[in-house]
């Protein structure tokens, strides 16, 4: 049986890969924390579906944006069950004069069958006005 604090730890290692990967201009090994049928809800875009269109959707963006800085916080975070959490976090994006936005995020996380965690439903918005 999964404890939460194991669940906890692998979700925060997860998170902690993600912002180091997308930091490092590793988008492709970033977006290893999907799952393969995960959907991205962007705010005023449609919904992306699968792991390889939300690497071509962050590879887009990121760079258009100006983004060289991302960092995440887990505000909650709730087992739902054996093999699923729901999170809400908040997030920093940044650019090399500063903070170009931050906002809050919710994501469904799945664990997989080798007992790993990954983002399945991800969607977010900005808190600025």
């Amino acid at each position: 049986m999964t404890t939460a604090t194991s669940i906890e730890d692998a979700i925060a290692a997860a998170n902690a890969t993600f912002v180091e990967r997308m930091n490092a201009g590793d988008i492709t090994g970033a977006c290893e924390v999907y799952t393969e049928d995960a959907r991205i809800l962007p705010p005023g875009g449609e919904i992306v579906q699968g792991k390889g269109q939300i690497a071509e959707f962050w590879s887009a963006a990121l760079p258009a944006l100006g983004v060289t800085s991302v960092s995440l916080e887990t505000v909650v975070l709730e087992p739902i069950g054996e093999d699923s959490a729901r999170e809400i976090g908040r997030f920093r994006l940044e650019g090399e004069d500063g903070l170009l936005d931050h906002g809050k995020f919710v994501v469904i996380w799945k664990q997989s069958t080798d007992g790993g965690w990954n983002w399945d439903w991800d969607i977010w918005n900005s808190s600025q006005s």
